[in-house]
């Protein structure tokens, strides 16, 4: 039987691919210098990095994709790029009681972050161990996913761009590409701008904060350091308390920009190109910004009128308190909807109604073309359009009735594409769960791991949410679970990151000789 897979030429792309992260790889170690931490975990990486990227691109001199080329491509990628981005947090650690000096633990930090997950292994004592070169490079994978590494290696390799639009459906979040230009490398520059520029933007606003005297806590290097995992929806903090250790000016201002990092950045782009009509017309973004209203009005009220505990120096509710309620049910709605998993309050203390809202939100996602992670926006509107046909169609047969969306009918094939992704993520998320349940009874630490804990992590990690509830919740950590619970994650962080299909079609002989 033979192969008609180009597997080789797959991997000499992967190798271009590991080769250019050494450049990222340069700003933690310029933190390094500057704060007199260890350079050498960076050194030492980014020398591998580029030695094992030469050495792959030597199977293949002339790399040539078709589709089964490009998703392989993809899926290795994102697991290479994991698995070189644990490496400084092996080196840092070595010899030391770091969490991070164990592989499992660095992949594990390494795939939520560059999956933008933001689930962690760290505790609070962990986090105040790691010097400020590693924690910078924590939160600088998160960044580098958020828009996809694959969209950038579009955008400045023309060796890639050659197969480009076959690599960003591959990558990018929702059922299909808007392309914004005929080229799509020239597309994936723009999208890559649109994310930058706000990065930045938001980035001046916090160390803007701070000059003025409204967040003293919110310096230079936590400006950098949340800009870097706010828009890309990744949730990383350097701080142990999340967002709540910054002042209520702070929190505001984190709203607004994790939902634009929830939105289609190609909306933006529109609205740059003069065309703003496209926002209101967007059926995506109609209901996307109608859930985040409901439910944050909704958790606004139950934490108004007392349905969750004051919880004090986490900048908790405060009964009573209309702006605090209102903040902390904007802050909670808008990170977990988006799958950012930044906290102002520890919701895993919050009772069943405050919780079963937050699951709401975690299941809704953010939309196709964003940074979110989740089943997205876009699928949930059809998914319900297809059931309201089907109640429709059982008593009315003859009538054809074609699924549209903001005016335009979606294709049938898109349709079945849609409902066999959300099928998948479903079926694999409860899967996970049972596994999950099952593995941590094994382990005396967590023996009495709820149905809920094992639930939200299962969701929490194919999702890229990162919290979850009870001892994962926001403050909280996976350090407790056992190996095989924590490759699994890694396995579901990997595959939500990717949209399922790129990674597990691989599993398939199909893929391979036919």
């Amino acid at each position: 039987m033979r192969l008609r897979t180009d597997w080789r030429a797959s991997l000499a792309l992967v190798g271009t691919v590991l080769k250019y992260l050494s450049v990222p790889l340069v700003i933690p170690l310029v933190v390094a210098l500057i704060y007199g931490d260890p350079a050498f975990p960076f050194v030492a990486t980014i020398a591998l990095t580029v030695a094992v990227g030469h050495g792959l691109e030597r199977l293949s001199p002339e790399p040539d994709l078709e589709v089964r080329e490009a998703m392989l491509f993809v899926a290795i990628s994102w697991l290479a790029v994991a698995i070189i981005g644990a490496v400084p947090y092996v080196l840092a650690g070595w010899g030391t009681e770091s969490t991070l000096a164990h592989p499992v633990n660095a992949l594990f930090e390494s795939m939520s972050g560059f999956t933008t997950t933001g689930a962690t292994v760290l505790s609070e004592i962990s986090l105040e161990r790691h010097s400020h070169a590693v924690m910078m490079w924590r939160q600088l994978t998160q960044w580098l996913g958020g828009m996809g590494i694959i969209v950038l290696m579009v955008a400045i390799l023309p060796e890639i761009a050659v197969s480009g639009a076959q690599l960003v459906e591959s990558e990018a979040p929702g059922p299909e590409l808007q392309k914004l230009t005929p080229r799509i490398a020239e597309t994936a520059r723009i999208l890559w701008l649109v994310y930058f520029a706000f990065t930045i933007v938001y980035m001046a606003i916090l160390y803007g904060l701070h000059l003025a005297g409204m967040a003293p806590e919110m310096n230079l290097y936590n400006a950098i350091a949340h800009g870097f995992t706010t828009l890309p929806t990744g949730g990383f903090s350097p701080e142990s308390d999340s967002v709540a250790a910054f002042s209520a000016i702070v929190q505001w201002t984190a709203i607004p920009f994790m939902i634009i990092a929830g939105m289609n950045f190609a909306l933006f782009w529109h609205v740059f190109s003069g065309e703003g009509h496209r926002f209101v017309r967007n059926s995506e973004f109609r209901a996307y910004i109608g859930a985040i209203g409901a439910l944050t009005v909704l958790l606004a009220g139950v934490l108004y009128t007392g349905a969750a505990p004051a919880l004090g120096d986490l900048g908790g509710v405060t009964d009573g308190v209309l702006e605090n309620s209102l903040r902390q049910s904007a802050f909670q709605i808008a990170s977990l909807l988006t799958s950012t998993g930044y906290a102002t309050s520890d919701f895993a203390d919050w009772n069943s109604t405050g919780r079963i809202v937050l699951l709401f939100a975690m299941l809704v996602g953010g939309c196709a073309g964003s940074t979110g992670g989740g089943v997205k926006v876009v699928r949930w509107l059809i998914v319900f359009k297809v059931l309201r046909r089907e109640l429709f169609t059982a008593s009315h047969p003859e009538v054809v009735r074609p699924i549209r969306l903001a005016g335009n009918v979606v294709d049938e094939d898109a349709i079945r594409g849609v409902l066999g992704f959300t099928f998948m993520y479903l079926l694999i998320f409860a899967i996970a769960t049972l596994l999950i349940a099952l593995d941590a009874s094994r382990v005396a630490a967590i023996d009495n791991i709820t149905p809920l804990e094992a639930f939200s992590a299962s969701l929490a990690t194919i999702g890229n949410i990162g919290p979850g509830f009870g001892f994962l919740g926001p403050f909280g950590s996976y350090l407790d679970f056992p190996i095989p619970s924590k490759l699994l994650m890694i396995f579901l962080m990997w595959i939500g990151r990717l949209e399922i299909i790129p990674v597990l079609v691989m599993f398939t002989g199909g893929f391979w000789t036919r």
